[in-house]
């Protein structure tokens, strides 16, 4: 078994598609910037976030129709330099929540959200410290 992809349902895709492509910096699979579905990879690793919009979906799945509240969800990406990263991000739109700040002593974090409100944790690995 491969995880293939985290898939978020979104109502509004094009904001979502932007937020992806243009203020993190994934790549997009096809450049489908309407959807219904698009999938996003970093430069390194195998894992993508795919965006699916919610309406489609909901035609398979009814219960989807029903309006999203809450956190459903939270993405995490490990960068290098997550300083770098976020005054990158921050340059292109993104608002970050919190951070760059310790969350163990082996990892600092930042967090966001998307613009469906979804939970993006933005990770850097630290050396473990003798």
């Amino acid at each position: 078994m491969e995880l293939a992809q985290v898939r978020l349902l979104v109502t509004d895709f094009a904001a979502c598609y932007r937020f992806y492509a243009d203020v993190l910096g994934l790549k997009p699979q096809s450049g489908a910037t309407g959807g219904p579905y698009e999938k996003f990879s970093p430069q390194t690793g195998s894992a993508g976030i795919a965006l699916q919009d919610r309406a489609a979906m909901a035609e398979v799945l009814d219960e989807l129709g029903d309006t999203a509240t809450g956190h459903r969800s939270l993405v995490v990406l490990r960068v290098d330099d997550l300083d770098a990263y976020c005054a990158q991000i921050t340059g292109r739109g993104a608002a970050l929540l919190h951070g760059p700040a310790p969350m163990t002593d082996r990892m600092r974090v930042a967090h966001l959200k998307d613009p469906e409100g979804n939970l993006v944790e933005l990770q850097e690995w630290l050396l473990l410290r003798g």
